[in-house]
């Protein structure tokens, strides 16, 4: 007799609403991100807002082998595809993915130029635009609404980071949740997918702090969230911080981490997509040996569903008790 299986909200048996599942039910097959570096830089390193920028800021950290700043987007685009075509043979549609620093932060002009060249690509079926809430408008908002129209996927990911203000402040981070708030809400108001992006363990957040955020998070018109685990780098202002102010951080074992995710996720909307919940970045950049090892992606995902079974929850389970 074969053993019953459960469907969750999201339509299918893993126990949150995965970013895979989600690009198989708008695209019916798997679609691979290829990141682009197109120059931009950030209001708060410019100048403009500050010039220290975010004290956790390294995105070195977080840039792959194949992204090479100053290359046209067109041979940055073919590079990329060629090298997840060699490591994820089953991608069939790719999505050109702005990730490093502010990528709104230019004159209209320059970005109808810089988005014009990804989308003609024949391979790519869409952008991701990664940017700050302080970074967009009206006008910037209306474009990126009109390539949606014309059937491109767009989604925009915001780094919000944190939704209190205090923390914000802490990391210098040059805006606060309202003008989050005020991004996204102007983002969906067009039909634009929405994204956002959340640190967990900014100096001086609890446990409790980080859990209670869900009701913050979920008022948010957010399509999809994305969280990482606070890691220092060296040459960073937090690295800096960190040296003056070790008690304000904590780094969580792995086991903490998860059970910590797991109390966020339980209050999380059913409807939000989930794209990752910890991230990686090569050890050469880590000021302190991480806590976890080297535990790649894969295996932090295999060990999160694992402990999701023992603990007999799912994403939403307490968001939808609490509606009751």
């Amino acid at each position: 007799m074969s053993a019953v299986v459960e469907t969750y909200p999201w339509g299918d048996s893993r126990r949150f609403n995965s970013y895979s599942a989600y690009f198989r039910r708008l695209f019916g097959s798997r679609v691979q991100k290829v990141t682009i570096d197109a120059g931009f830089t950030c209001p708060n390193r410019d100048g403009s807002i500050s010039s220290g920028g975010c004290t956790f800021c390294n995105n070195d950290a977080f840039s792959p082998s194949y992204s090479h700043k100053g290359y046209p987007i067109a041979r940055q685009i073919e590079e990329g595809i060629l090298f997840h075509r060699n490591r994820y043979r089953k991608a069939q549609k790719y999505l050109a993915y702005f990730q490093s620093y502010s990528n709104t932060y230019k004159p209209l002009a320059e970005l109808r130029e810089i988005y014009g060249q990804a989308i003609t690509h024949p391979d790519v079926a869409g952008i991701v635009v990664g940017t700050r809430p302080d970074c967009v408008d009206e006008a910037k908002l209306d474009y990126f609404a009109g390539l949606a129209a014309q059937g491109y996927y767009v989604i925009l990911e915001y780094g919000i980071e944190s939704v209190y203000d205090e923390t914000l402040r802490r990391v210098n981070r040059g805006h606060d949740f309202a003008a989050a708030v005020r991004a996204v809400e102007m983002t969906k108001a067009r039909g634009i997918h929405c994204g956002a992006h959340f640190i967990l363990g900014l100096p001086d957040e609890t446990d409790e702090m980080l859990v209670a955020q869900a009701g913050a998070i979920n008022a948010l018109p957010l399509d999809t969230v994305k969280f990482h685990q606070l890691q220092i780098f060296k040459d960073t202002l937090m690295a800096r911080d960190y040296a003056a102010h070790p008690d304000a951080y904590r780094f969580r074992t792995l086991p903490e981490y998860i059970d910590l995710f797991i109390d966020l996720l339980e209050r999380l909307r059913p409807d939000l997509v989930i794209e990752r919940f910890a991230g990686e970045a090569p050890p050469r950049y880590h000021l302190n040996p991480s806590p976890w090892g080297s535990v790649r992606n894969e295996r932090l995902l295999q060990l999160l569903e694992k402990r999701l079974e023992e603990r007999g929850t799912w994403q939403g389970k307490l968001f939808l008790t609490d509606r009751t």
